[in-house]
């Protein structure tokens, strides 16, 4: 069973959280989907080119039709031509691609899963920094003592968001911003126990 570090108010470990045991058996092919998935809608879909009937010109024939001895052009729309349509080129598509609500459930649940596995899914019941300094923020990463750290809040308040805004390796969501994607692209992930709580019950 994996088991989530419990940190204190100053943010030392101090026992572990054991994860539901179902979560053992999620196939990670939920979360491939899923990442697969979200990174796919991320896409900026803008890449396009024009063909043949869609190039500006071409109202004439460009030579005649017989006396040159060479090929019979009937446009200078052809792709053969500078300025003409572009063959086979991208098109705007829709590259989204369907996942359902219960493969999302499970992906989120595997991610979580295998950041305990390794150590470093970290529950503390409140992240709050009541001064508002990047220092006091630093302290808190440097505890955790990881690359980067995701951290999950149920509500951010004013001064925390303003402690951790200048930090470069970690990046602060509210628990309704919480996906599967998010929580397997970090190194670590700082959580408070509340919403920790209210997505193993979800799942």
């Amino acid at each position: 069973m994996s088991k989530a570090v419990i940190l204190n108010e100053k943010f030392e470990s101090n026992g572990e959280l054991d994860l539901p045991a179902s979560y053992e058996e999620i196939n990670s092919h939920n979360l491939y989907l899923y990442v697969k998935s979200y990174l796919s809608a991320l896409r900026a879909n803008t890449a396009r080119v024009k063909n043949r009937s869609e190039v500006s010109g071409g109202g004439r024939k460009p030579k005649a039709q017989k006396g040159s001895g060479g090929a019979r052009w009937g446009s200078k729309r052809s792709p053969l031509f500078v300025g003409g349509g572009q063959v086979f080129g991208p098109t705007k598509r829709n590259y989204n691609q369907k996942v359902n609500k219960k493969q999302k459930a499970l992906a989120l649940s595997y991610a979580l899963n295998a950041q305990a596995n390794n150590g470093s899914l970290f529950v503390v019941d409140s992240i709050k920094i009541e001064s508002g300094k990047t220092k006091d923020a630093v302290a808190i990463l440097k505890s955790i003592d990881k690359r980067d750290t995701l951290i999950v809040v149920d509500t951010i308040d004013e001064k925390t968001y303003l402690a951790f805004r200048n930090v470069k390796n970690c990046y602060m969501i509210e628990k309704q911003e919480v996906n599967a994607y998010l929580i397997s692209a970090y190194h670590s992930v700082l959580i408070e126990k509340s919403v920790l709580d209210a997505l193993t019950k979800e799942a």
